[in-house]
């Protein structure tokens, strides 16, 4: 398969045509212009170029919800489209590239200018230096000369760079090859010391490669921040932009950070993430954006113990996660935020060794941060159960915890294993023998989890209308729900009278947890997810005094969702479902 192949006949003819008219306009540009200028015109013709490729490929979509074409990366990847849509190559694309480009154009002029009011003197805009290369090696700036750095860097394997910016390179190496012959002498960008956990580049190997790929990204991480370290000054900051959800992905950028010589001093959450696309519909997603701020660490004359600042660690963790709740934050991002806190108090008394012994030296073992992040997680479905039960106390068995908070946590039927088990972990719980083999509530999906519906849990025994007794509570629950929707409120009503649990108080709790954790997005006639509309259809019969959440609002047309598998009940459970690998 060749780049050619992402486009049509149609688009290729068109897009190759406006290249020819670029080689052509480009000399009347040098001819007519000083060098730099000329440049630079080039440069925004270029990129006016790899525009209107983005949005004239074979993989655009329609965006029916905004009636608008959507770009070949709306993901960040090379997905295929349920709905294919391109541009009017002919007449309408290169204009509107070039608006696009040029409205770009002005808003950076526009930030560069200097501000000025009534009361102030207009501020000089400072010169600004942009320059290619790796920040690993910053050998042009002067130890201790920048005030401040702010980075947002790759997301551990969250986006795969060097591999989506091959489809602008090669069209890139043919409108601007000429311009800058030094950026474009490869075939295709250079992957190989790109800073990112992307297990491609081990395959065949003895070891691991998801292993190889985390050592080779936190070894890159942290040439990265030692040399931010030796340019910050010692009083300068260095702020840090993370999404990530994963602790995998946390660990590593902490250890990256602390092994460089920075101390982190504070954190902020900051919703930036769109919420209006299947993607995040389908699987968890973090919305927001954690500002990490660092300063250099001042040199630690002796090591602290794990076991003495745990307590510290968790009363932080606690806090914080109570303030942000209150300011809004829920789901995945909660669980987020108490990462950079918990982060801070580590790197405070930086290092922290545990009282395991490395079996080759003899000596103490460092603490990996996960492990202070897996204590705040511990807190945060402390606070989120105690949420979900309108801050009663209940004590339930610890599977329909597990299940409680993964609907509370990650608001999706799927999502990524790690984050599964680390749940679970939190929960004193086995995944994979215990939630997965034994109790049968999710199965595993390539690198995800997909939870079970009710009424696919009934093969394996544990769903059972003639059972009278049941080993957890959620057993009985998805009983209830089963028999709801096979037979009708008459049949649930009989089985909750029959086994008691109609006047059970934790079983009552027990559906107030459910409604208030599983979505309530509405679809058409009823809930995205089946689970919410018959948790509804049991409260207005059995159970009207309980509350509810608000509904949520679908953040695509129904026939995508239902294209997806998402609409009426559509589920990725099935065992005949092929596994199917798809980026955050």
């Amino acid at each position: 398969m060749s780049w050619n192949d992402t486009f049509s006949p149609r688009q290729i003819l068109s897009l190759c045509t406006y290249v020819e008219e670029l080689t052509e306009t480009k000399k009347r540009l040098f001819a007519e212009l000083p060098e730099e200028r000329a440049r630079a015109v080039a440069t925004y013709l270029g990129i006016m170029a790899d525009k209107s490729a983005d949005y004239s490929s074979l993989l655009t979509k329609w965006d029916s919800t905004r009636n608008k074409i959507t770009n070949t990366f709306d993901r960040h990847d090379f997905s295929f489209k349920w709905s294919h849509g391109e541009f009017d190559a002919a007449a309408n694309l290169f204009p509107w590239g070039l608006d696009q480009v040029a409205d770009a154009y002005s808003g950076l002029a526009s930030l560069a200018q200097g501000e000025a009011n009534l009361f102030e003197d207009a501020s000089k805009p400072l010169p600004v230096s942009i320059s290619k290369g790796s920040s690993a090696d910053l050998r042009g700036v002067s130890s201790g000369s920048v005030e401040l750095i702010c980075i947002d860097p790759p997301y551990y394997d969250n986006v795969m760079y060097a591999e989506c910016s091959d489809f602008f390179y090669v069209w890139m190496k043919r409108t601007l090859g000429d311009v800058f012959p030094d950026w474009f002498r490869d075939e295709l960008t250079n992957k190989d010391d790109e800073a990112v956990a992307n297990q491609a580049r081990f395959t065949g190997l003895t070891r691991g490669k998801k292993d190889l790929a985390r050592a080779d990204y936190e070894r890159k991480m942290v040439q990265c921040f030692r040399e931010l370290h030796r340019v910050l000054r010692d009083d300068g900051v260095l702020t840090v932009m993370f999404t990530h959800k994963q602790v995998e992905a946390w660990d590593t950028l902490a250890t990256s950070l602390l092994s460089a010589g920075f101390e982190i001093r504070s954190s902020w959450p900051v919703h930036t993430e769109s919420e209006h696309s299947l993607h995040q519909a389908r699987k968890n997603a973090a919305q927001s954006t954690i500002l990490l701020t660092c300063r250099k660490r001042e040199v630690s004359s002796e090591p602290v113990w794990w076991d003495d600042i745990k307590g510290e660690v968790r009363r932080t963790a606690r806090k914080k996660a109570e303030e942000f709740q209150k300011q809004g934050i829920t789901g995945v991002d909660l669980y987020i935020s108490t990462f950079g806190p918990t982060l801070s108090i580590l790197s405070r008394h930086w290092p922290v060794l545990t009282s395991e012994y490395d079996e080759h030296s003899g000596k103490p073992r460092p603490l990996r941060p996960e492990t202070a992040l897996d204590l705040a997680r511990e807190e945060v479905v402390s606070l989120r159960k105690r949420g979900l039960l309108l801050g009663r106390t209940v004590q339930f068995d610890p599977e329909t915890d597990w299940y409680l908070m993964a609907w509370d946590a990650l608001k999706a039927v799927e999502f990524p294993a790690d984050e599964a088990r680390k749940l679970a972990l939190a929960l004193g719980l086995d995944l994979d023998r215990e939630i997965i083999s034994a109790r049968g509530l999710a199965k595993k999906k390539a690198s995800s989890v997909v939870l079970a519906e009710p009424w696919q849990r009934r093969r394996r025994g544990m769903v059972d209308p003639d059972l009278e007794a049941f080993d957890s509570m959620l057993d009985a629950a998805h009983t209830a729900m089963l028999l709801y929707r096979e037979e009708g409120a008459p049949s649930c009503l009989a089985f909750l009278n029959r086994t008691g649990l109609l006047g059970d108080g934790s079983f009552r709790q027990l559906v107030q947890a459910m409604i208030n954790a599983i979505p309530r997005t509405r679809s058409g006639k009823g809930f995205v997810r089946p689970e919410a509309d018959i948790l509804e259809a049991m409260r207005l019969a059995f159970f009207d005094d309980l509350e509810v959440p608000p509904e949520e609002a679908l953040p695509v047309d129904g026939e995508q969702l239902s294209m997806a598998g998402l609409h009426e009940g559509g589920s990725d459970y099935e065992e005949d479902e092929e596994a199917e690998d798809e980026q955050d």
